[in-house]
Protein backbone atom coordinates (compact mmCIF):
# COMPACT_ATOMS: atom_id res chain seq x y z
CA UNK A 1 0.00 0.00 0.00
CA UNK A 2 2.71 2.49 1.01
CA UNK A 3 4.81 1.59 -2.01
CA UNK A 4 1.84 2.23 -4.30
CA UNK A 5 1.28 5.63 -2.65
CA UNK A 6 4.90 6.58 -3.21
CA UNK A 7 4.68 5.51 -6.85
CA UNK A 8 1.49 7.47 -7.41
CA UNK A 9 2.75 10.69 -5.82
CA UNK A 10 3.29 13.52 -8.31
CA UNK A 11 7.04 13.89 -7.82
CA UNK A 12 7.17 16.86 -10.20
CA UNK A 13 5.63 18.89 -7.36
CA UNK A 14 8.56 17.93 -5.11
CA UNK A 15 11.10 18.87 -7.78
CA UNK A 16 9.39 22.22 -8.35
CA UNK A 17 9.44 23.05 -4.64
CA UNK A 18 13.09 22.01 -4.25
CA UNK A 19 14.10 24.30 -7.12
CA UNK A 20 12.24 27.24 -5.54
CA UNK A 21 13.88 26.57 -2.16
CA UNK A 22 17.29 26.34 -3.85
CA UNK A 23 16.81 29.68 -5.61
CA UNK A 24 15.74 31.27 -2.32
CA UNK A 25 18.75 29.87 -0.46
CA UNK A 26 21.16 31.05 -3.15
CA UNK A 27 19.79 34.58 -2.85
CA UNK A 28 19.87 34.39 0.96
CA UNK A 29 23.52 33.37 0.65
CA UNK A 30 24.09 36.49 -1.43
CA UNK A 31 22.34 38.99 0.84
CA UNK A 32 23.18 37.64 4.33
CA UNK A 33 26.98 37.56 4.11
CA UNK A 34 27.30 40.61 6.37
CA UNK A 35 25.40 38.77 9.14
CA UNK A 36 27.50 35.59 8.90
CA UNK A 37 24.70 33.92 6.92
CA UNK A 38 22.47 33.65 10.00
CA UNK A 39 19.21 33.79 8.05
CA UNK A 40 20.44 31.28 5.48
CA UNK A 41 21.48 28.86 8.22
CA UNK A 42 18.13 29.22 9.98
CA UNK A 43 16.29 28.67 6.71
CA UNK A 44 18.23 25.47 6.08
CA UNK A 45 17.51 24.29 9.63
CA UNK A 46 13.77 24.89 9.14
CA UNK A 47 13.92 23.03 5.84
CA UNK A 48 15.61 20.08 7.55
CA UNK A 49 12.88 20.11 10.22
CA UNK A 50 10.21 20.18 7.51
CA UNK A 51 11.39 17.03 5.72
CA UNK A 52 10.41 14.42 8.37
CA UNK A 53 7.17 16.30 9.08
CA UNK A 54 6.22 16.14 5.39
CA UNK A 55 7.05 12.41 5.33
CA UNK A 56 4.77 11.79 8.32
CA UNK A 57 1.94 13.78 6.73
CA UNK A 58 2.21 11.84 3.48
CA UNK A 59 2.09 8.52 5.33
CA UNK A 60 -1.19 9.29 7.13
CA UNK A 61 -4.44 9.26 5.13
CA UNK A 62 -5.57 12.86 4.73
CA UNK A 63 -9.09 11.96 5.89
CA UNK A 64 -7.59 10.96 9.25
CA UNK A 65 -5.76 14.29 9.42
CA UNK A 66 -8.98 16.15 8.54
CA UNK A 67 -10.84 14.32 11.31
CA UNK A 68 -8.45 15.95 13.79
CA UNK A 69 -9.27 19.40 12.39
CA UNK A 70 -11.57 20.30 15.30
CA UNK A 71 -8.73 19.90 17.78
CA UNK A 72 -6.31 21.78 15.50
CA UNK A 73 -8.90 24.51 14.98
CA UNK A 74 -9.32 25.00 18.73
CA UNK A 75 -5.56 25.22 19.25
CA UNK A 76 -5.33 27.72 16.37
CA UNK A 77 -7.99 30.00 17.88
CA UNK A 78 -6.24 29.97 21.26
CA UNK A 79 -2.91 30.86 19.63
CA UNK A 80 -4.46 33.67 17.55
CA UNK A 81 -6.08 35.17 20.64
CA UNK A 82 -2.94 34.78 22.74
CA UNK A 83 -0.67 36.45 20.17
CA UNK A 84 -2.64 39.68 20.54
CA UNK A 85 -1.13 40.07 24.02
CA UNK A 86 2.47 39.80 22.80
CA UNK A 87 4.83 42.67 22.13
CA UNK A 88 4.12 44.39 18.77
CA UNK A 89 6.71 44.00 15.99
CA UNK A 90 6.51 46.63 13.24
CA UNK A 91 3.12 47.66 14.57
CA UNK A 92 1.58 44.17 14.52
CA UNK A 93 1.12 41.55 17.25
CA UNK A 94 1.67 38.53 15.00
CA UNK A 95 4.62 36.71 16.55
CA UNK A 96 5.39 34.49 19.51
CA UNK A 97 9.01 34.73 20.65
CA UNK A 98 10.25 31.78 22.69
CA UNK A 99 13.95 32.19 23.31
CA UNK A 100 15.76 32.21 19.98
CA UNK A 101 12.72 30.76 18.19
CA UNK A 102 9.87 32.89 16.87
CA UNK A 103 6.79 31.73 15.00
CA UNK A 104 3.73 33.28 13.43
CA UNK A 105 0.50 31.44 14.35
CA UNK A 106 -1.38 32.93 11.39
CA UNK A 107 0.88 30.92 9.07
CA UNK A 108 -0.06 27.61 10.69
CA UNK A 109 -3.68 28.78 10.80
CA UNK A 110 -3.76 28.41 7.00
CA UNK A 111 -3.44 24.66 7.39
CA UNK A 112 -6.11 24.49 10.08
CA UNK A 113 -8.60 26.58 8.12
CA UNK A 114 -8.18 24.53 4.93
CA UNK A 115 -8.64 21.28 6.86
CA UNK A 116 -11.53 22.55 8.99
CA UNK A 117 -13.41 24.26 6.17
CA UNK A 118 -13.04 21.29 3.81
CA UNK A 119 -14.15 18.89 6.53
CA UNK A 120 -17.11 21.09 7.50
CA UNK A 121 -18.34 21.29 3.89
CA UNK A 122 -18.04 17.52 3.40
CA UNK A 123 -20.10 16.93 6.54
CA UNK A 124 -22.66 19.47 5.37
CA UNK A 125 -22.95 17.67 2.02
CA UNK A 126 -23.17 14.22 3.59
CA UNK A 127 -26.74 13.64 2.38
CA UNK A 128 -26.89 15.97 -0.60
CA UNK A 129 -24.21 18.05 -2.32
CA UNK A 130 -26.72 20.91 -2.69
CA UNK A 131 -27.12 21.24 1.08
CA UNK A 132 -24.22 23.71 1.08
CA UNK A 133 -26.58 26.25 -0.52
CA UNK A 134 -29.02 26.24 2.39
CA UNK A 135 -28.56 29.63 4.13
CA UNK A 136 -28.09 28.20 7.64
CA UNK A 137 -25.61 25.56 6.46
CA UNK A 138 -23.66 28.16 4.46
CA UNK A 139 -23.56 30.48 7.46
CA UNK A 140 -22.08 27.73 9.65
CA UNK A 141 -19.41 27.05 7.04
CA UNK A 142 -18.57 30.75 6.66
CA UNK A 143 -18.11 31.10 10.42
CA UNK A 144 -15.36 28.45 10.27
CA UNK A 145 -13.02 30.80 8.37
CA UNK A 146 -14.56 34.12 9.45
CA UNK A 147 -13.42 33.79 13.08
CA UNK A 148 -9.67 33.33 12.33
CA UNK A 149 -9.86 36.00 9.62
CA UNK A 150 -11.28 38.48 12.14
CA UNK A 151 -8.56 37.62 14.69
CA UNK A 152 -5.85 38.09 12.04
CA UNK A 153 -7.30 41.44 10.95
CA UNK A 154 -7.14 42.62 14.56
CA UNK A 155 -3.37 41.88 14.73
CA UNK A 156 -3.41 43.58 12.08
CA UNK A 157 -2.24 41.38 9.16
CA UNK A 158 -4.43 42.22 6.18
CA UNK A 159 -2.32 40.31 3.66
CA UNK A 160 -2.72 36.97 5.44
CA UNK A 161 -6.41 37.69 6.04
CA UNK A 162 -6.95 38.18 2.29
CA UNK A 163 -5.11 34.90 1.61
CA UNK A 164 -7.57 33.13 3.94
CA UNK A 165 -10.55 34.73 2.19
CA UNK A 166 -9.33 33.79 -1.29
CA UNK A 167 -8.55 30.17 -0.36
CA UNK A 168 -11.91 29.82 1.41
CA UNK A 169 -13.75 31.36 -1.54
CA UNK A 170 -12.13 28.90 -3.95
CA UNK A 171 -13.09 25.96 -1.72
CA UNK A 172 -16.69 27.19 -1.58
CA UNK A 173 -16.88 27.63 -5.36
CA UNK A 174 -15.46 24.14 -5.93
CA UNK A 175 -17.99 22.72 -3.46
CA UNK A 176 -20.87 23.80 -5.72
CA UNK A 177 -21.86 27.14 -4.23
CA UNK A 178 -24.87 28.64 -6.01
CA UNK A 179 -24.17 31.48 -8.44
CA UNK A 180 -26.48 33.83 -6.54
CA UNK A 181 -24.16 33.66 -3.53
CA UNK A 182 -21.10 34.22 -5.70
CA UNK A 183 -22.64 37.30 -7.34
CA UNK A 184 -23.77 38.62 -3.96
CA UNK A 185 -20.26 38.16 -2.57
CA UNK A 186 -18.68 40.04 -5.48
CA UNK A 187 -21.13 42.93 -5.13
CA UNK A 188 -20.51 43.00 -1.36
CA UNK A 189 -16.76 43.29 -1.91
CA UNK A 190 -17.29 46.18 -4.34
CA UNK A 191 -19.36 48.00 -1.71
CA UNK A 192 -17.33 47.08 1.37
CA UNK A 193 -13.81 47.81 0.05
CA UNK A 194 -14.35 51.62 -0.21
CA UNK A 195 -15.96 51.63 3.23
CA UNK A 196 -12.98 49.76 4.67
CA UNK A 197 -10.60 52.26 3.08
CA UNK A 198 -12.34 55.34 4.50
CA UNK A 199 -13.53 54.07 7.88
CA UNK A 200 -11.64 50.92 8.96
CA UNK A 201 -8.09 50.76 7.58
CA UNK A 202 -5.38 52.26 9.83
CA UNK A 203 -3.34 55.19 8.53
CA UNK A 204 -0.33 53.07 7.49
CA UNK A 205 -2.54 50.75 5.40
CA UNK A 206 -4.16 53.72 3.64
CA UNK A 207 -0.72 55.14 2.96
CA UNK A 208 0.37 51.89 1.31
CA UNK A 209 -2.61 52.04 -1.05
CA UNK A 210 -2.02 55.72 -1.83
CA UNK A 211 1.66 55.04 -2.53
CA UNK A 212 0.72 52.06 -4.70
CA UNK A 213 -1.40 54.36 -6.85
CA UNK A 214 1.38 56.97 -6.93
CA UNK A 215 4.83 55.86 -5.62
CA UNK A 216 6.21 59.35 -6.24
CA UNK A 217 3.81 60.70 -3.64
CA UNK A 218 6.42 59.98 -0.96
CA UNK A 219 9.61 58.77 -2.72
CA UNK A 220 11.80 59.03 0.39
CA UNK A 221 9.22 57.60 2.75
CA UNK A 222 6.37 55.18 2.06
CA UNK A 223 7.13 54.99 -1.65
CA UNK A 224 10.84 54.33 -1.17
CA UNK A 225 10.70 50.51 -1.05
CA UNK A 226 8.58 50.21 -4.18
CA UNK A 227 10.78 52.56 -6.18
CA UNK A 228 13.97 50.78 -5.09
CA UNK A 229 12.39 47.42 -5.84
CA UNK A 230 11.44 48.41 -9.40
CA UNK A 231 14.91 49.89 -9.90
CA UNK A 232 16.54 46.66 -8.70
CA UNK A 233 14.46 44.43 -10.99
CA UNK A 234 15.13 46.71 -13.97
CA UNK A 235 18.86 46.80 -13.25
CA UNK A 236 19.14 43.02 -13.52
CA UNK A 237 18.15 43.00 -17.21
CA UNK A 238 18.18 39.48 -18.71
CA UNK A 239 21.14 37.70 -17.07
CA UNK A 240 21.43 39.73 -13.85
CA UNK A 241 24.34 41.55 -12.25
CA UNK A 242 25.64 38.40 -10.56
CA UNK A 243 25.46 36.91 -7.05
CA UNK A 244 26.70 39.41 -4.45
CA UNK A 245 27.00 42.06 -7.15
CA UNK A 246 23.56 43.70 -7.06
CA UNK A 247 23.82 47.44 -6.44
CA UNK A 248 20.48 48.00 -4.69
CA UNK A 249 20.69 44.66 -2.90
CA UNK A 250 24.26 44.76 -1.61
CA UNK A 251 24.31 48.46 -0.68
CA UNK A 252 21.19 48.15 1.47
CA UNK A 253 18.84 50.27 -0.63
CA UNK A 254 16.46 47.33 -0.99
CA UNK A 255 14.68 46.40 2.26
CA UNK A 256 13.62 43.92 3.53
CA UNK A 257 15.60 42.00 0.94
CA UNK A 258 15.34 38.56 2.58
CA UNK A 259 11.56 38.48 3.01
CA UNK A 260 9.09 40.82 1.27
CA UNK A 261 11.46 41.95 -1.50
CA UNK A 262 13.58 38.87 -2.09
CA UNK A 263 12.09 38.60 -5.58
CA UNK A 264 13.50 42.04 -6.35
CA UNK A 265 16.94 40.85 -5.23
CA UNK A 266 16.59 37.77 -7.46
CA UNK A 267 15.62 39.97 -10.39
CA UNK A 268 18.63 42.23 -9.86
CA UNK A 269 21.30 39.58 -9.28
CA UNK A 270 19.95 36.65 -11.32
CA UNK A 271 18.16 38.61 -14.00
CA UNK A 272 14.94 38.16 -15.93
CA UNK A 273 15.94 34.60 -16.89
CA UNK A 274 15.73 33.26 -13.31
CA UNK A 275 13.05 35.73 -12.17
CA UNK A 276 10.86 34.59 -15.06
CA UNK A 277 11.65 30.95 -14.27
CA UNK A 278 10.40 31.52 -10.70
CA UNK A 279 7.03 32.66 -12.03
CA UNK A 280 6.88 29.64 -14.36
CA UNK A 281 7.61 27.32 -11.43
CA UNK A 282 4.77 28.82 -9.40
CA UNK A 283 2.36 28.55 -12.32
CA UNK A 284 3.41 24.91 -12.74
CA UNK A 285 2.93 24.22 -9.01
CA UNK A 286 -0.50 25.88 -8.92
CA UNK A 287 -1.56 24.02 -12.08
CA UNK A 288 -0.52 20.74 -10.48
CA UNK A 289 -2.50 21.58 -7.32
CA UNK A 290 -5.59 22.27 -9.43
CA UNK A 291 -5.10 18.99 -11.33
CA UNK A 292 -4.76 17.11 -8.04
CA UNK A 293 -8.02 18.74 -6.88
CA UNK A 294 -9.78 17.58 -10.06
CA UNK A 295 -8.54 13.99 -9.77
CA UNK A 296 -8.81 13.55 -5.98
CA UNK A 297 -10.52 10.35 -4.83
CA UNK A 298 -13.21 12.29 -2.92
CA UNK A 299 -14.62 15.74 -2.24
CA UNK A 300 -12.52 16.20 0.89
CA UNK A 301 -9.29 15.83 -1.09
CA UNK A 302 -10.60 18.08 -3.86
CA UNK A 303 -11.53 20.86 -1.45
CA UNK A 304 -8.20 20.66 0.40
CA UNK A 305 -6.16 20.76 -2.81
CA UNK A 306 -8.23 23.67 -4.13
CA UNK A 307 -7.66 25.63 -0.91
CA UNK A 308 -3.92 24.97 -1.08
CA UNK A 309 -3.88 26.21 -4.68
CA UNK A 310 -5.66 29.37 -3.49
CA UNK A 311 -3.00 30.06 -0.86
CA UNK A 312 -0.18 29.72 -3.38
CA UNK A 313 -2.01 31.82 -5.99
CA UNK A 314 -2.46 34.74 -3.62
CA UNK A 315 1.04 34.68 -2.21
CA UNK A 316 2.69 34.42 -5.62
CA UNK A 317 0.57 37.13 -7.27
CA UNK A 318 0.64 39.52 -4.31
CA UNK A 319 4.34 39.25 -3.49
CA UNK A 320 5.62 39.47 -7.05
CA UNK A 321 2.99 42.07 -7.91
CA UNK A 322 3.98 44.36 -5.06
CA UNK A 323 7.69 44.15 -5.91
CA UNK A 324 6.84 45.40 -9.40
CA UNK A 325 4.54 48.13 -8.16
CA UNK A 326 1.48 46.38 -9.60
CA UNK A 327 -0.15 45.72 -6.20
CA UNK A 328 -0.08 47.40 -2.76
CA UNK A 329 2.59 46.28 -0.28
CA UNK A 330 1.12 43.87 2.28
CA UNK A 331 4.16 42.12 3.74
CA UNK A 332 3.20 38.76 2.20
CA UNK A 333 6.21 36.39 1.79
CA UNK A 334 7.05 34.50 -1.39
CA UNK A 335 6.45 30.78 -0.66
CA UNK A 336 9.60 28.63 -0.34
CA UNK A 337 11.79 31.56 -1.41
CA UNK A 338 11.41 34.26 1.27
CA UNK A 339 13.21 33.82 4.59
CA UNK A 340 10.96 32.70 7.42
CA UNK A 341 10.70 29.47 9.39
CA UNK A 342 6.95 29.64 10.01
CA UNK A 343 6.25 30.32 6.36
CA UNK A 344 8.58 27.60 5.07
CA UNK A 345 7.27 24.95 7.46
CA UNK A 346 3.64 25.85 6.72
CA UNK A 347 4.16 25.72 2.96
CA UNK A 348 6.01 22.40 3.21
CA UNK A 349 3.11 20.96 5.22
CA UNK A 350 0.68 22.17 2.55
CA UNK A 351 2.84 20.43 -0.06
CA UNK A 352 2.79 17.31 2.12
CA UNK A 353 -1.01 17.38 2.06
CA UNK A 354 -0.97 17.81 -1.74
CA UNK A 355 1.35 14.81 -2.10
CA UNK A 356 -0.90 12.87 0.28
CA UNK A 357 -3.96 13.56 -1.89
CA UNK A 358 -2.14 12.85 -5.16
CA UNK A 359 -0.67 9.61 -3.83
CA UNK A 360 -4.09 8.20 -2.95
CA UNK A 361 -6.09 9.28 -5.99
CA UNK A 362 -4.70 6.63 -8.38
CA UNK A 363 -5.08 3.81 -5.87
CA UNK A 364 -8.82 4.30 -5.91
CA UNK A 365 -8.86 4.78 -9.69
CA UNK A 366 -7.10 1.44 -10.23
CA UNK A 367 -9.35 -0.39 -7.78
CA UNK A 368 -6.82 -0.98 -5.04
Amino acid sequence: MKNRILKNIDWSVVICVLILIAIGCIELFSVTGSSNYNELIKQLVWFAISIPIVCIIVSIDYSTIANASKILYGIMIVLLIGVMFTKPINGATSWYNIGAVSFQPSEFAKICVILSLSNAIVRTQKNDRRDINRPFNLLKVIIVFAIPVLLIVIQPDFGTAIAFCLASAIILVVSGLDKKYIITAILSVVIIVPLLYFFVLPAHAKTRIDVFLNPNLDPRGSGYNVLQSKLAIGSGKFWGMGIKKGGQTQLGYLYPQTTDFIYSAIGEEMGFFIAGAVIILYVFLITKAIKIAKTAKDDLGAYMAAGIAGIFIFHMVENIGMTMGLLPITGVPLPFVSYGGSSLLTNCILIGLLLNISGRRNIIMFGE
